[in-house]
């Protein structure tokens, strides 16, 4: 109801600028130049995350742009998801030219968003990366590519709240601490998985979600284990061997590339801002 109330108002009040507040206008023009003006960039953060995947940002998370994003996520100005969704697209298109999957290739896209916490998402009333995601998959269809979202990753047990922690803090807050709800269904083979978020400071959830990712995608690992009988028909004492399935949560695989059977390699991940040091060190 209140995310309803919110799309409403957005379209009967006059809108001021998300990024400077100039009134009537959603996003000016210098603003817009601000959001969409650069190159996405892979970016990294130093350190870097074990088993975080390849990332693009479309901007660095400063002024204008960090405007932009806290007056949707925080603010409430839904009609930015569009603005915000067009420089998602522009991350996801740089990240998939990078691995050779650019425009023409006809590659499947599956965008899975971070999760936020259900306490944050109740707070605000809405889903700002999700909401960012649907955004950027238009913005992909549009100009070509086969792109859905799946909001499949989920919080499998509480964290504290991110604020204030190290680059190792968050690490270990963060450890297994999501999972893949029902599996990852619907993408051909070929495709990829590009995790999406509004922003990445030191990497740490982007590293975890794409943990648990990839587990999803790698499926139950077997091993066999030796069981003593329970039917009397079976010789006393004779030992047999049965499969049985188990999921490591704790998978982990160095600059995104999982071991296995290749599967945890057609993970990326795109962000509309990256810090800011991250993305100016970081040039294409």
């Amino acid at each position: 109801m209140r995310e309803w109330w919110r799309d409403l108002t957005d379209l009967v009040l006059p809108a001021e600028c998300g990024g400077c507040g100039r009134l009537r206008t959603l996003l000016c023009p210098p603003c817009r130049e601000a959001l969409h003006g650069r190159a996405p960039r892979d970016v990294g953060p130093v350190p870097r995350p074990p088993g975080l995947p390849p990332v693009h940002a479309a901007a660095a998370y400063a002024g204008v742009v960090r405007a932009v994003v806290l007056a949707h996520k925080e603010r409430g100005a839904l009609a930015l998801a569009a603005p915000l969704g067009t420089a998602l697209a522009g991350a996801v298109r740089a990240g998939l030219a990078a691995e050779g999957d650019g425009p023409g290739r006809g590659v499947p896209v599956l965008l899975v968003p971070v999760p936020s916490a259900r306490r944050a998402v109740r707070a605000r009333g809405h889903d700002p990366v999700r909401r960012i995601a649907l955004a950027a998959a238009g913005e992909l269809r549009r100009t070509g590519l086969s792109a859905r979202v799946a909001a499949v990753l989920r919080q499998r047990r509480p964290v504290a709240d991110q604020a204030g922690l190290s680059s190792r803090q968050r690490l270990v807050n963060l450890a297994d601490a999501l999972e893949v709800a029902g599996g990852i269904a619907g993408l051909p083979a070929g495709g990829r998985v590009v995790l999406v978020d509004d922003v990445m400071t030191t990497g740490a959830t982007l590293s975890e979600a794409a943990r648990a990712v990839r587990s999803a995608l790698a499926g139950p690992r077997t091993r066999d284990r030796e069981v003593y009988p329970r039917d009397a028909g079976e010789a006393r004492g004779e030992r047999r061997v049965v499969r049985t399935t188990a999921r490591s949560h704790r998978a982990r695989a160095p600059q995104g590339k999982a071991a296995g059977n290749g599967l945890g390699d057609r993970v990326l991940a795109a962000v509309v801002a990256a810090s800011p040091e991250a993305f100016e060190t970081n040039r294409n």
